[in-house]
């Protein structure tokens, strides 16, 4: 289930919300401007799924989204634990390089078709970890400081939207505040 934890920036110790309340996240968020939505899933998609097969697999909701917010590139990438060498280092270096507080020029949609990953959303002094699971749709506005953690073992299918291709690059803040708050390993700890 999602959960949403919300600390002051300034002290990553005292957590100000804590909640996987749909309703609640969802009116936390969208004070934001961040769009917050679940879909169905497709339960049958095999393990070693392709970006293809996951593209049409949510063909329909793709459209609607991409028609509504003039999305013109739609991608998928799957991070999946592996035992062939190099991964781990591989997994280690793109899980540094999300934890970097980075902005967007672009808006930043992200659905997970299976796994998760936790946003951090750095807004009016506090920061707000968004742990999306399978079936979350999760809409980051343009130039919103954001992070994003996938833990040490990576494991996840998402579709990404863009409105051009260049839309993902990152703009990094140069903060290190990513550091000071408890990371996808903490936060998803006795929950899988």
């Amino acid at each position: 289930m999602t959960l949403l934890t919300v600390w002051p920036d300034d002290r990553p110790g005292e957590i100000a919300l804590r909640t996987e309340d749909p309703a609640v996240i969802t009116g936390e968020l969208g004070r934001l401007g961040v769009r917050f939505e679940r879909w169905d899933l497709v339960e049958d998609l095999p393990r070693e799924v392709t970006p293809e097969q996951v593209l049409a697999a949510y063909e329909e909701p793709i459209a609607k989204v991409s028609a509504a917010e003039g999305y013109t590139f739609v991608d998928a990438v799957r991070m999946t634990p592996s035992d062939e060498p190099g991964w781990a280092d591989t997994a280690a270096e793109a899980r540094q390089k999300f934890l970097a507080e980075h902005t967007h020029d672009d808006d930043e949609d992200r659905f997970f078709a299976r796994g998760s990953g936790v946003f951090y959303l750095h807004v009016g002094g506090k920061v707000y970890a968004v742990l999306c699971e399978a079936g979350d749709l999760l809409s980051v506005p343009a130039n919103t400081t954001h992070w994003f953690d996938m833990g040490t073992r990576p494991d996840y299918v998402s579709i990404r939207f863009f409105h051009d291709d260049g839309g993902w690059v990152g703009d990094f803040t140069g903060a290190t505040l990513a550091g000071d708050f408890p990371g996808f390993d903490e936060l998803t700890a006795g929950r899988y």
